[in-house]
């Protein structure tokens, strides 16, 4: 369980959240969703401790942040490793469930910054999946990947939360987050707008967007078999 009481968190002028309060069981896949400057990324970080007063848990919660790089050419599995700081170990086998949930084993030894940007954001998980926390606080975790490759991420996690963890993504991509999220919860200036199910939450980030939902039957895409 995680819960965050009502805050407001304000950076300079900006108010980036208003009296926002949220919590979230285990065994559930929840999609933040909303505009560019909604609040998605703050909310996501004041879960993780990481606002004024904050207090982070980096065993229990594995935080992952949008376009996380590293600064270093680290092969991917120390890169995985580095999950395992909060537990003062490099226990191996977590590493090496992380690097093959993730679907990177055969890059182990590859070096981080000369791999694709899919490549890195496959890591990136990796790392907080070595962590094996209780709770995952994913900033859009399939940015960067391929159609494919997003669908068995999204897959994964949608796995992960049913297997007893909590999982919370922000997510642009509504498609996924109709598709694999249990809950949509939608943010708009600062605010939560929207709490409920995808199919619920859809048509208010419809006019939160400034578009229409419906079907236009255009060939799409499906998730592979």
């Amino acid at each position: 369980m995680i819960a965050l009481p009502p805050t407001s968190w304000r950076q300079g002028e900006s108010l980036l959240l208003d009296q926002v309060s949220f919590s979230a069981a285990p065994g559930r896949l929840v999609a933040i969703v909303g505009p560019n400057g909604a609040g998605k990324t703050s909310l996501l970080r004041a879960l993780a401790g990481l606002h004024p007063g904050g207090r982070p848990r980096p065993a229990q919660v594995a935080y992952l942040p949008q376009g996380a790089q590293s600064a270093w050419g680290l092969s991917v599995r120390d890169l995985a490793a580095l999950g395992r700081i909060p537990h003062n170990d490099r226990d191996p086998e977590a590493i090496a469930h992380a690097l093959d949930a993730c679907g990177i084993t055969h890059l182990c030894d590859a070096r981080i910054d000369r791999l694709s940007g899919g490549q890195v954001r496959r890591a990136m998980l990796a790392r907080a999946f070595a962590t094996r926390p209780d709770i995952f606080l994913l900033d859009e975790p399939t940015a960067d990947l391929d159609p494919a490759a997003a669908h068995q991420i999204m897959s994964l996690l949608q796995r992960t939360a049913k297997s007893g963890r909590c999982v919370i993504v922000v997510l642009h991509a509504l498609e996924l987050a109709t598709r694999y999220a249990d809950r949509m919860v939608l943010m708009q200036h600062g605010r939560i707008a929207a709490d409920d199910a995808p199919d619920i939450v859809m048509p208010f980030a419809a006019a939160a967007f400034g578009m229409q939902l419906g079907i236009d039957g255009a060939p799409r895409l499906l998730p592979p078999r």
